[in-house]
Formats: C-alpha cells, sequence, structure tokens
C-alpha cells in the first residue's frame, strides 16, 4: 500500500504573527484596530508583537548615528540610576569632544531652564559649562535666578563663574547673584570662621535649595581648569595624584571609588558638599573625553549625587565597557 502523501503544513501561529507585524508596523494602525482586524482582544496583539521579535520574524533597525547613542543612553542610566542621560555621537577630531559635550550640554539646558517649576538655577565653572552658554536658546524667564555655586577663582578667567552665570543670565532674561568667596580658604579653621558668617552662611543655604544644578567633573591634568589656575599655592596636583586622585567635583578631589581623598584641600573648601548635591532634585553633570573616564565613574559610584549625565559616545562606551 502506498504511503500516504506528506502535504506540507501551514504555521498558523507564525501566521498570525506575522499578520499583526505588517499591520502595526508597515500599516501603522494601532494595537487596538489590529485587533479589531483580526478579530482577537489587544492583549493578544500586544503579546504577538512581543513574540514575533522575540522569534526575530520583526527586526527593529535605525539608520541614524543616534542609534548607539540611544543604547548608550539606556544602559547608562539602568547601571547608575540616572533620570536622564545625553549622549551626543562623538566626533571626528578628538579635540572637538569638548565642544561636542558642550553643545548637548546647551541643548539640554535650553529644555530644563524652560521648565517654569524651575525658579533657582545653580551653575558652576570650567571649560564644558562655558561652551555649553553658546548652545543655550534665548529665552524670557524674568522669575529665574542664576546662581554660581562655586568660589571663584584667583586668576581672572573667561571661564570663571562669575563670566559664565552672567552669560547664561543674559541670554535667559533672568536675575542672577554670585558666590562672593573664593574656592579655597587658607586652612580648615579659617574655612570655619568664614562660613560661620552671616552673609555666608546665607547664601549656602541659597545654594542647598536651588531647583536644579549643572556642573563639570575636573580631571587630574593640566587640562583641567582647577589644576592649572585654581590649587592653592602650597599644594601640587602631583601630591594628590599620589594620594589617589583621579579628579575634583565641585572642587572636592576625590578617589576612584567617589570617595574625597586624605588631604587638607578638602577641608578648606567653600562651598556645598557632597551631601547637599544628594538634595537637589535635579544635579546634572557634564564631561567627556577619554581623561575624563576615571573622574566620571568615580562620581556614577556615588548613589543619588547625579541626576543626570551629559558626555559623548565614545566617552559613554568606555564606561560601559568597565564592569559596574
Amino acid at each position: 500500500m502506498a504511503g500516504r502523501q506528506k502535504l506540507p503544513k501551514i504555521d498558523l501561529e507564525e501566521r498570525f504573527l506575522t499578520r499583526v507585524s505588517w499591520a502595526y508596523h508597515v500599516e501603522g494602525l494601532t494595537q487596538e484596530n489590529v485587533a479589531k482586524r483580526l478579530k482577537t482582544t489587544r492583549l493578544r496583539v500586544n503579546k504577538a508583537l512581543s513574540e514575533a521579535r522575540r522569534r526575530g520574524l520583526v527586526r527593529v533597525t535605525f539608520n541614524t548615528a543616534f542609534a548607539a547613542c540611544a543604547e548608550l543612553e539606556s544602559g547608562l542610566a539602568e547601571r547608575y540610576g540616572l533620570q536622564t542621560v545625553y549622549v551626543a555621537p562623538s566626533p571626528t577630531r578628538v579635540d572637538d569632544t569638548q565642544m561636542i559635550v558642550g553643545a548637548a550640554l546647551g541643548n539640554l539646558l535650553s529644555e530644563v531652564l524652560a521648565e517654569p517649576q524651575i525658579k533657582l538655577f545653580g551653575m558652576s565653572w570650567g571649560g564644558t559649562l562655558n561652551l555649553a552658554t553658546r548652545f543655550v536658546e534665548a529665552m524670557k524667564r524674568p522669575e529665574l535666578e542664576i546662581i554660581s555655586v562655586m568660589g571663584g577663582l584667583t586668576k581672572g578667567s573667561d571661564l570663571n563663574s562669575f563670566e559664565i552665570t552672567t552669560r547664561l543670565a543674559d541670554l535667559l532674561g533672568a536675575q542672577h547673584s554670585y558666590f562672593t568667596a573664593p574656592l579655597y580658604a587658607g586652612s580648615a579653621e579659617s574655612r570655619n570662621t568664614i562660613i560661620e558668617l552671616d552673609v555666608f552662611r546665607d547664601i549656602l543655604e541659597k545654594l542647598r535649595s536651588v531647583d536644579a544644578l549643572a556642573m563639570a567633573a575636573g580631571d587630574m591634568s593640566e587640562r583641567s581648569l582647577l589644576m592649572r589656575d585654581g590649587l592653592p599655592s602650597d599644594t601640587t596636583m602631583e601630591e594628590l595624584i599620589t594620594l589617589g586622585a583621579v579628579g575634583d567635583i565641585l572642587g572636592t578631589v576625590i578617589n576612584a571609588d567617589g570617595e574625597p581623598i586624605d588631604h587638607p584641600i578638602n577641608e578648606r573648601i567653600i562651598g556645598i558638599g557632597f551631601n547637599d548635591l544628594t538634595r537637589i532634585p535635579n544635579v546634572i553633570a557634564a564631561a567627556g573625553g577619554a581623561h575624563k573616564v576615571p573622574v566620571i565613574k568615580a562620581m556614577l559610584k556615588r548613589p543619588g549625587m547625579v541626576n543626570t549625565l551629559v558626555t559623548d559616545e565614545a566617552t559613554a562606551q568606555s564606561i560601559m565597557d568597565d564592569e559596574p
């Protein structure tokens, strides 16, 4: 007796997954409308879309330089518990990294500072923040106040907090105020005396109450404004590196674990500290470049200190490539 001929079988489940995916991704129907067309439930449509991607029946591709950036943003946010991550595509020339990160920060600040609930905004200083002011959109925010959050440098510079704060306030039609103190006191004793003065105690409380704050992360090289122009005359960059320093955050010099190094310079800072940063709703940190990777990683090891990170693609990839 001749064997029964085997007839080809139709995979009904795969056919259903394909019909759902085509209607949703190609025709642009909503999940609810797909469910009506195929006489099924929206829940089944939702599960079918997920299953089609899991099987590889549907692949999503992005023909844009920002695709890798979006993946890095998601990965960094998940790993370090960040509210927002802004990764800019790396420039062709490595020397343009600071400009790219500054532009990204400026774009982000245009969004943040347009929010009516932001009434008091803190601004630190540095090259990246200086560049960011070139990319902030002009707007009218007369009810907003920009305040410098770091003491000034003894040497004049257009990267100083006074100039940056004034420039940003002018762009926004906002008010501005300065933290008129040096970054470091001559000693821990003189620092304690200074911050006990009514005028400084009041302004420190004001700094602690900002709605958002933008800051940079300094590395341990001559590229750093602090290392180049801001260290007290009795302190050298080399001795800080010997003690394990990888950079600074608002003048506090930290090690690879994000902890302040054991050096008198950290007892002489006139300004807000790490505990103050954890109480600010949105602390925005901007930094990029291979030389900044150690200090960025150290900064991110302190939970809750940074809410928003702005960096470039190569820097973000270097951070993600390392084990957390």
